[in-house]
Parts: structure tokens; C-alpha cells; sequence
């Protein structure tokens, strides 16, 4: 590549492959000047000899690897979501369009942009995603053996604790109500079952002594309802939460109950703002629900979050009664407005 149009390469669109990167260099007038396609071999070494100038990616598997290298060779390196990029996508769609559409949509002003995630970061997230799938295939376990159960007649109150505590009971039936052989396979599931629980409290012990450690998930503790679970999967989702424009910019709440009561947004406003948009009411032809939300993001950050405002809304449901018969106390400030009766956010 010559030096001439190095200097005149302004904006690259790059469109990831697993063994091939699609790329689409524009100058300063949005014309083209670059579009060749390179190995994941040629990425690293062909960007170390060019000026620094802006790129773009979509958040994608690898993307988040390769943002953090072309930074550190002084490139402006940003992730866009996929969905945003489509709407710049011309006809007859390929890999060098979409990396066009890419080079487009980077330079937009509005453009919405998603954090780089740092490498622990990923292994955190990794971890969480272990542990979901091991708790997925731990409730498929569960569930199938109340289903053999069931088809012999026999119920156990819905829970684990409940099928743990009568499992022992159930397989010294007599052989006229569960066969030899429905008692072996029940035995292999119940021993399966063992195997990831000792598999899901490994890892939710190493999730919890990082949480422990990390500054930005005690900060997310200190929150009624976020645990060691949510508040490393928000971290490990969001970061500091620098990409959120409004509210709380980073995770340094609740520093104390006076900045709460100063902040017009409340806590998790803008995560949830990241993790949900509002319905779309046109689909594909014009036609389509508009009652079908979409998420963004975090799902399971999200999920986790949800839950946790459950167990803070039944916990404020138990301090109720304690307020109540304390007037004096109403008018004090706390950390859930509605504990005062009257403010709302």
C-alpha cells in the first residue's frame, strides 16, 4: 500500500470474518480509496503502517479483541450493534457493502457505539455464561425426572429442596410403583444433578470472591436486592458505564444518601434504558406487532436485574411495617423513596 494513500484514508469500515476481514477505507469526502480484502494474518500488520484514522466494527465475536489492538496501534477503534449499521446497507448485499455501510455508519454524529470490553471483562463473562448454561441443564435434569415421576403417579411439591429431600423416599418404592429400570435411569439423572451442582457452586464461589475484589461490584452491593451474581454480570455487560449520556455516568453509586437524594434519575434508569428498547411498530413490509420489546445488550444482565429488584421489593414490603410504626422516621431520607410515602422518581 503506498504512502499517498495511506495519508489519504480518513475513515475504515471492516467487516470480521473468522479467517478473512472484508475492508472499505474512505478519504476525507466519503469517497472510496481503499477495498481489499486480508487475512486475519495481514489485519494487525497492515494497520501498524497507516496514520491513525477512525474504524469502525461491528459488535460481534472478535470485535471487542481487535478494537483493543488497533488502539493500541493509536486508531480511533468503535463497535456499533449490528441493527444500527443495516439501515446503511445499500442493494445486493456482500461482505465489501456491509463494510461500506460500516465506514457510513461510524461517522454518524448519533451513532450509538458499544464500550470495548477489556479482557477480564470477558472472562467474566465467560464465567457467567458457563454457569448459565450449567444451571440450564441442571433445571432440564430436575425437570425431566418430575416428569417420569409424574407419569407413575407420583408429585413432589415444586422445588429443588423438595425433590432432593424425597428423592431417597421415591427410589425405595416398591417395584409394582417404579420398575428396576425407571430406578437406575432416576438414579443416573439424580447423580448428573450432583455433578453440575458441584460445578454451579465452583463457579459462583469464583464469581463471588471477584465481585468481592472489585470496587465497581461493591459499589453495585450496596444497592438493597444486587448481589455478587447481578452486580458482576452488570460489570462484566457494562463496565464503568461510561457509554450512558445521562444519570449516573459511572458505577460510584451510592457513595452516600445525599447524592441519591441529588440525582434526578434514579440508579437503574440508564441500564435499563441499555437492556430494553421501546417496541417496534413496523416490521418487515410494513407489517408487523408493535408489542414485541427488544432487547439490547444484556439480556441476562437484565434477567439478573429484575430479579434483584424483586427481592428488594418483597425486602421494602417486610421494612413496611417497621416505617409505619415509626412516623418520626418517615420524613428521614433512605434509600428507596417509597419508603417515605410520598416522593416517586
Amino acid at each position: 500500500m503506498s504512502q499517498t494513500l495511506n495519508a489519504t484514508i480518513a475513515v475504515v469500515g471492516i467487516d470480521i470474518g473468522k479467517n478473512s476481514f472484508h475492508v472499505v477505507g474512505l478519504d476525507q469526502r466519503g469517497a472510496i480509496v481503499l477495498r481489499q480484502k486480508w487475512s486475519r494474518g495481514q489485519v494487525e500488520a497492515r494497520f501498524a503502517n497507516m496514520p491513525p484514522c477512525l474504524i469502525g466494527m461491528e459488535a460481534c465475536v472478535g470485535a471487542h479483541h481487535l478494537s483493543r489492538k488497533l488502539k493500541t496501534l493509536g486508531h480511533d477503534a468503535r463497535l456499533m450493534p449490528a441493527r444500527y449499521v443495516r439501515p446503511y446497507s445499500k442493494g445486493q448485499k456482500n461482505d465489501f457493502r456491509d463494510a461500506e455501510a460500516i465506514a457510513e455508519a461510524v461517522q454518524r454524529p448519533t451513532m450509538k457505539f458499544v464500550a470495548t470490553k477489556t479482557a477480564d471483562q470477558l472472562d467474566l463473562q465467560a464465567l457467567h455464561r458457563v454457569r448459565e448454561r450449567l444451571v440450564s441443564q441442571r433445571t432440564g435434569i430436575i425437570n425431566q425426572i418430575r416428569a417420569f415421576l409424574l407419569e407413575r403417579g407420583i408429585a413432589v411439591r415444586q422445588g429443588q429442596r423438595f425433590l432432593r429431600a424425597e428423592l431417597p423416599r421415591i427410589l425405595a418404592t416398591p417395584p409394582d410403583v417404579l420398575s428396576p429400570r425407571m430406578v437406575r435411569l432416576i438414579e443416573d439423572l439424580a447423580s448428573d444433578w450432583r455433578r453440575l451442582d458441584e460445578r454451579v457452586e465452583g463457579l459462583t464461589g469464583e464469581i463471588e470472591a471477584i465481585a468481592r475484589q472489585d470496587t465497581d461490584c461493591e459499589r453495585l452491593m450496596s444497592v438493597p436486592g444486587i448481589g455478587p451474581i447481578i452486580s458482576s454480570a452488570m460489570v462484566a455487560a457494562i463496565g464503568r458505564g461510561d457509554v450512558f449520556s445521562k444519570g449516573l455516568r459511572r458505577l460510584a453509586w451510592p457513595r452516600s444518601q445525599a447524592d441519591i437524594d441529588r440525582r434526578p434519575h434514579h440508579p437503574r434508569q440508564d441500564i435499563q434504558a441499555r437492556q430494553s428498547l421501546p417496541a417496534r411498530a413496523v416490521r418487515a413490509g410494513g407489517l408487523g406487532r408493535a408489542d414485541q420489546a427488544e432487547e439490547l445488550g444484556a439480556p441476562r444482565a437484565q434477567a439478573l436485574d429484575r430479579g434483584g429488584q424483586e427481592a428488594a421489593a418483597s425486602q421494602r414490603a417486610g421494612n413496611r411495617a417497621r416505617q409505619q410504626a415509626r412516623p418520626h422516621r418517615l420524613g428521614c431520607s433512605g434509600p428507596w423513596p417509597e419508603l417515605r410515602g410520598k416522593d416517586k422518581y
